[in-house]
């Protein structure tokens, strides 16, 4: 929840955390019958007292947007037709033109099976129907909502793109931005980062990492343009680059117009009140490629991954890979998406990291 009060302000903290709400619902971000996260959630995420929580649902049921129910929790009430002045934004879905070894996961499986069958009951047939080329549409709208409430980061259907895990959408990358055959990468990182790269003929230069990131010496004198990173608790280093790093990261791209890769499987389970500032929305005028996966925080036979590409390369990705079949069945992206939709992903997520700080 990328919500942020000042306690300094002549306007009182309940109120300034009152529009955030009324923003994202009347904006469908929290769309009509969602959930919203429990008030010790949202109190811990936004730094603020669980009373000053109660006091902006209070006036959010007094005025419409919510309501309480016993024993079930906040449900958003607001549709946009019910109201004066703008209606509800929806994000525009773009619809294809041709066709419709870690551990086991700590996802409840009662949740998991649950949703299965609410799909299989929704959807019948169409599970059987091949998914659209980037991914189902119904999916792809919800990683948009999800990303907008936990990340700040907004973004339209049509930069995203679904695939099987992350060494597929590393060949991806390494497709689109074919001319450029120099990548510098983490020393030392995840194998089948290099792996693939070198396998689609690219050169990978890697950059030793310090105690906050990659050395800033070596990020100097490397000749490449593209940068694959992963900025939050780097495999097999364990290393989390902090917000003066981050910004180095961002100078180094605008300084060569390059491109930076960030690569963030596992980011959703910090042990942090606040979700980490990913790089893609911190310099709107630096190109990142965001990357994330569920098998990280599903189960690893949820082989779901997708990236977030920025606005200038999406035009360049349907002309060159778009005839790419998605390899993610419909039946499953039909799970994540109700998932994203009830908000089970979420608290799943906030149970998570509540007992990783303990």
């Amino acid at each position: 929840m990328n919500y942020k009060t000042d306690k300094n302000s002549s306007e009182p903290q309940y109120l300034q955390l009152y529009h955030y709400f009324v923003k994202d619902i009347t904006e469908g971000i929290y769309p009509y019958g969602t959930r919203l996260p429990s008030k010790r959630v949202i109190a811990d995420e936004t730094g603020v007292s669980v009373i000053t929580v109660e006091h902006t649902l209070t006036l959010l049921s007094d005025e419409g947007y919510v309501e309480s129910r016993q024993r079930s929790g906040v449900f958003v009430t607001y549709r946009g037709e019910d109201f004066l002045g703008d209606t509800a934004k929806v994000l525009p879905v773009a619809l294809e033109k041709d066709e419709p070894s870690l551990d086991f996961g700590e996802f409840p499986f009662s949740v998991l099976s649950k949703t299965m069958r609410k799909v299989l009951l929704d959807h019948g047939e169409n599970i059987l129907i091949k998914s659209p080329n980037h991914g189902c549409a119904e999916l792809r709208n919800e990683i948009c909502l999800y990303l907008r409430r936990s990340r700040g980061i907004s973004i339209e259907p049509s930069q995203v793109i679904v695939g099987s895990g992350s060494e597929y959408l590393y060949g991806l990358i390494a497709q689109l931005l074919g001319s450029v055959k120099l990548f510098a990468i983490e020393d030392p990182s995840y194998k089948k980062i290099r792996a693939v790269y070198e396998a689609m003929g690219i050169t990978c230069d890697p950059l030793p990492m310090m105690a906050d990131g990659i050395s800033s010496e070596a990020l100097k004198k490397t000749n490449a343009k593209v940068l694959h990173v992963t900025p939050f608790h780097s495999f097999p280093s364990g290393v989390t680059a902090g917000i003066s790093k981050k910004l180095e990261y961002l100078r180094w791209a605008k300084k060569r117009n390059g491109i930076l890769i960030e690569d963030n499987y596992d980011s959703e389970l910090t042990i942090s009140k606040k979700a980490e500032d990913p790089l893609f929305s911190m310099d709107p005028e630096v190109d990142v490629i965001y990357l994330n996966t569920f098998s990280r925080t599903l189960a690893p036979s949820m082989r779901i991954g997708y990236m977030i590409l920025p606005k200038s390369l999406v035009k360049p990705f349907e002309e060159k890979l778009g005839f790419y079949s998605c390899t993610v069945p419909i039946f499953e992206q039909y799970v994540l998406s109700e998932l994203l939709r009830s908000g089970d992903f979420e608290r799943h997520i906030n149970r998570v990291r509540r007992r990783r700080r303990k």
